[in-house]
């Protein structure tokens, strides 16, 4: 689904990703460690291009979405991503929040889909009977739209047992409850897969196991997914593979069983003795 290859990004003179090399396919969760600085976050933001590398390919559903020709938005509708401090709209309900990317979407494509029968009919005026071009097909209004993104908003809610929060503001949740609403509001999207950016480091202890069992439910379920984080339970139990980060590169990559149990590289395994 994603092959990453010799993936370089610097900010000025400092070079924070030296040659990134890897290969996630469907269904793989990839789980990255690191210390701080290693240049994980990094790594994946550049994934969605939400920073621009400075060198190299990201291959995504064989697109080259780091050439700066390619439209980005059109790929990042069908890649996630769950940030360490939530990112929702304040200003916005929790359903409305669920809802506004899918219903954004929806609708623009529905206008230019209106755009370009409306330029196809002028110019079919002018062409002889038998070189008429056909119409965009439109199965949908507007109003079906909302319909559909606010039925399935209100599923996914209930999935995560906040239903009866559909109508509050995100202030009023639980750092918990923000997280596992961010992640449903990338899975509104119906993406390939889902980028997680240390999503349960800004939570209260107690608050982290609501958002891990949810993202292992994800992962029984087929989603694939990279997640940069410190927990290293969820590494172990959930991931398929686990990378090492360190200075901008992957030192290690192996399953869990081997990269816990049989680390190779020398930065690993004091990495792993001082959290382990």
């Amino acid at each position: 689904m994603i092959d990453v290859i010799n993936l370089r990004k610097s900010f000025g003179d400092k070079e924070i990703l030296k040659g990134i090399n890897v290969t996630i396919n469907k269904g793989d969760i990839v789980a990255v460690l690191g210390p701080s600085g290693s240049g994980k976050s990094t790594f994946l933001r550049c994934l969605n291009c939400m920073e621009d590398p400075t060198g190299g390919s990201i291959i995504f559903n064989g697109v080259d979405i780091a050439d700066m020709k390619v439209d980005i938005n059109v790929h990042r509708r069908h890649m996630g991503m769950v940030f360490q401090h939530f990112n929702l709209f304040n200003n916005k309900t929790v359903l409305q929040n669920v809802m506004m990317a899918p219903e954004y979407l929806q609708c623009r494509d529905l206008k230019k889909a209106k755009r370009a029968n409306r330029r196809i009919q002028f110019k079919n005026v002018f062409r002889g009977k038998d070189k008429k071009e056909a119409l965009v097909p439109i199965t949908t209004t507007k109003e079906q739209i909302k319909k559909e993104v606010r039925e399935n908003a209100l599923k996914l809610l209930t999935r995560i047992g906040l239903e009866d929060k559909a109508d509050v503001y995100p202030s009023t949740l639980s750092g918990g409850q923000k997280q596992r609403v961010a992640i449903i509001r990338s899975l509104a999207m119906n993406p390939d897969v889902i980028l997680f950016d240390e999503p349960t480091s800004a939570l209260d202890p107690e608050m982290v196991g609501e958002v891990l069992e949810l993202m292992k439910e994800l992962a029984q379920e087929g989603m694939t997914m990279v997640v940069v984080t410190h927990e290293m339970g969820f590494a172990r139990e959930v991931a398929s593979r686990v990378l090492f980060m360190d200075d901008g590169q992957i030192k290690e990559e192996a399953g869990p069983q081997e990269f816990f149990e049989h680390p190779k590289d020398a930065r690993l395994k004091e990495f792993l003795s001082k959290i382990l």
